[in-house]
């Protein structure tokens, strides 16, 4: 079955990426943690994501489009990026998503991928 890894970090955690004395380790848990997942066999996809401050989100509302540049004010956690995994079952993937460094200071939200779905009239 496959499960997204939508994985969360704090404007902290993506200030490392750029930072020369920090970016090493930073990279270094990601790094380790994807080549776990590459050498399990259990990655289908997966994506960072640039920082939440080149974000774009639309809106409608009373029939008008609204655009906010970057993230939503409120949020104290941003999308970093994901991962589609493919294991046996939820318990498999809660299983990765705690190995995910942004676990251990954010979150990781998992999700099922909706089966393939059949076209009208088929």
């Amino acid at each position: 079955m496959q499960y997204m890894l939508l994985l969360n970090e704090p404007e902290s955690e993506f200030a490392k990426r750029n930072d020369p004395q920090q970016a090493g380790a930073y990279w270094g848990g990601w790094n380790a943690f994807i080549g776990a997942m590459a050498q399990a066999g259990v990655i289908v996809k997966g994506d960072g994501l640039q920082g939440p401050n080149t974000a774009t989100t639309v809106r409608i509302r009373d029939g008008k489009r609204m655009v906010q540049d970057g993230p939503f004010a409120d949020t104290k956690e941003q999308l970093g990026g994901y991962f589609v995994i493919e294991v046996p079952d939820l318990d498999a993937a809660l299983e990765w998503a705690a190995r995910a460094p942004s676990a251990a200071c954010a979150s990781v939200e998992v999700r099922p991928v909706l089966p393939p779905m059949s076209p009208p009239g088929a």
